[in-house]
């Protein structure tokens, strides 16, 4: 029987790429670093039943209309805001993400942030770097700290959790924010839940975990950042359009919150003149927040089930609710 041809825009871990070759016939962009071109994108998935695809591809009615084939689109990531819903939706194609597998990973990264941003532990490698570590001072690089001070966790998902699981043996008072209460949140971590301004104004470190939508586009402006205690530590592992960062250099600037710790910006990647970078109370990284061998291999492996259970008839594990 001929294997249902599968795209990948990536080279994928070995892993996943053997158990697509067992079930597929596969063709791809064979480069592990640059993004697939558009043009061999559209060429890619011209005869294809399957596409494994990263959040640098898009995928809309262009894409879908040159793959008159194509059954699955498997996201190798949690987020999906690269993927036209709506579209999919139209030409009965079905849609996968990698949801569970980056949870711990990233609220792993949350606490990094916070914690380099909290005890300037970037601006004090740059300081020895640049000879300007002199002799002992009592204020020199004070920082502020973690431990039993209040944690406020902007949306409460499966990220959010892991976050404030972690708080508890950092000795924090927990608050969250969620579009609801949610009871689960508050027995398993024993958080409270706050109103956002509320939230703001109270915690000595927010982190923000939501989804990127139409509702938190752009949540966090001058007015969230106003709100904010002046000593508090701001951490955003979540999408970057949440966050207006002309308005958070600014505040930055004017020194409320104290510092950040960023994982993603509005348009990605960044080069090295972006004005946070500036800033010496800013720890930016890559959008690095499911960057370990073993989450990675996982993503990769969850998309290529995807891709596999639906070209052979069977039950996908993760597909989206179109």
């Amino acid at each position: 029987m001929k294997k249902p041809v599968v795209f990948l825009t990536r080279r994928l871990p070995t892993a996943a790429m053997e158990m697509l070759a067992a079930a597929c016939t596969i063709t791809l962009w064979d480069d592990e670093v640059r993004p697939c071109p558009r043009e061999a994108l559209l060429e890619g998935v011209a005869e294809a039943e399957g596409v494994l695809t990263l959040l640098t591809d898009r995928v809309d009615d262009e894409l879908l209309a040159a793959a008159p084939h194509l059954r699955i689109v498997a996201n190798m990531a949690v987020g999906y805001d690269n993927l036209d819903l709506a579209a999919c939706r139209r030409r009965g194609v079905q849609v996968s993400n990698t949801p569970g597998v980056v949870t711990e990973t990233t609220a792993d990264l949350a606490w990094a942030l916070m914690l380099a941003a909290a005890r300037r532990i970037v601006e004090g490698q740059k300081l020895i770097e640049a000879g300007g570590w002199g002799p002992w001072y009592p204020m020199q690089m004070v920082g502020v700290d973690i431990y039993g001070t209040r944690l406020g966790v902007v949306g409460a998902g499966r990220i959010g959790q892991a976050v404030l699981r972690r708080a508890q043996g950092f000795g924090m008072a927990l608050g969250y924010h969620n579009r609801t209460p949610n009871s689960e949140v508050e027995a398993a971590t024993g958080a409270t839940y706050l109103a956002l301004d509320e939230l703001l104004s109270s915690s000595d470190v927010v982190v923000v975990t939501v989804p990127l939508s139409d509702e938190t586009r752009g949540m966090f402006g001058a007015r969230e950042f106003a709100l904010m205690k002046p000593t508090a530590i701001f951490v955003n592992v979540a999408r970057g359009p949440i966050v207006r960062e002309a308005e958070l250099v600014a505040a930055l600037q004017a020194g409320r919150p104290q510092a950040v710790g960023i994982d993603v910006f509005e348009r990605e990647p960044i080069g090295p003149d972006h004005p946070l970078l500036r800033l010496p109370n800013c720890v930016a990284v890559p959008h690095i927040g499911s960057a370990t061998v073993a989450t990675r291999t996982r993503m990769a492996t969850l998309a290529a089930e995807n891709v596999v259970a639906v070209l052979t008839g069977k039950p996908a594990p993760s597909l989206l609710n179109l």
